[in-house]
């Protein structure tokens, strides 16, 4: 049954809350698993508080981090499926008011281009002044409109990285590279243990969009050979959570490799997503 304007808002707003305040369960158990493996005592109490924060956040519908994020959204359209232009009028009107509820944290800023660049327009007081990233649109099988909600923080994103690798035509070297870019990023990021998001496409848009995908179908209890072996490699770098040193700085990787060209040349994605990220949630519109 198609939904109104107004039951779009409401399902929107509170997917958003649940996006930023809680860990799928899935993650929880990936959490406690590592818990159990972890040798160091240092690490394995990080890891607990992590986990005790964010049941404390679901329980109280609160933020999980004080970096709210930025709402990051991917839309599924089923083969006989319409989205019109007033569902996503009626899905940034949720997005808003999902950001007032949560509440988000007021950081977008006012101004002209000029001013948005360099700052200088001052911060929005309004929580849903933080504009959602442009929808990522994909087809699905199902006979369903779903939403998947992601909120960004701003580190993950510092410490991402967009660019080309001379593939030689071996996957390991691609491999290879990515274990070297996530280890230095995990490194310097902080906030670990990481959940790392690849992507590997044609040109940078291609692999940002497949990092996006691959955090939406990742799960932490189904990985695949290339994704065990990029969280084993960096956990054996010995960072650690919060970089004080253990067995888990990456609690999992989620990858998606889209369609490639015959090129010296694959482009990758790798986000290293923080201890609470990512922050998803999924709604049937």
């Amino acid at each position: 049954m198609t939904k109104t304007y107004e039951e779009i808002v409401v399902l929107v707003r509170d997917t958003l809350v649940d996006a930023g305040s809680t860990f799928r369960p899935d993650k929880k158990e990936a959490y406690r698993k590592a818990i159990r493996a972890e040798r160091s005592e240092r690490a394995k109490w990080v890891l607990e508080q992590v986990l005790a924060n964010a049941e404390a956040a679901e329980e109280n519908h609160s933020p999980l981090c004080d970096d709210t994020g930025i709402p990051h959204l991917v839309l599924e359209v089923g083969e006989d499926r319409a989205v019109t232009g007033r569902m996503l009028d009626a899905i940034r009107e949720g997005v808003g008011e999902g950001l007032r509820k949560l509440p988000g944290r007021p950081m977008g800023i006012m101004g002209d281009d000029s001013h948005r660049i360099d700052q200088s327009g001052g911060l929005n007081p309004d929580p849903a002044g933080v504009e959602p990233a442009p929808i990522l649109l994909r087809r699905c099988d199902e006979d369903v409109i779903r939403l998947h909600i992601m909120m960004f923080g701003g580190g993950p994103a510092i410490r991402a990285r967009t660019y080309r690798v001379f593939h030689r035509h071996n996957t390991q070297v691609v491999l290879d590279e990515i274990v070297n870019w996530a280890t230095e990023s995990v490194a310097q990021l902080g906030c670990s243990p990481c959940t790392l998001g690849v992507g590997v496409g044609r040109s940078h848009f291609e692999a940002a969009a497949m990092m996006l995908q691959a955090l939406v179908d990742g799960r932490y209890d189904r990985q695949s050979d290339m994704e065990r072996e990029i969280t084993r490699r960096v956990n054996e770098s010995n960072i650690g959570p919060l970089g004080l040193r253990g067995d888990t700085s990456v609690i999992a990787t989620f990858m998606k490799v889209g369609p490639q060209r015959a090129s010296g040349v694959r482009i990758v994605c790798v986000r290293p997503t923080c201890c609470f990220e990512p922050r998803i949630a999924t709604v049937e519109l």
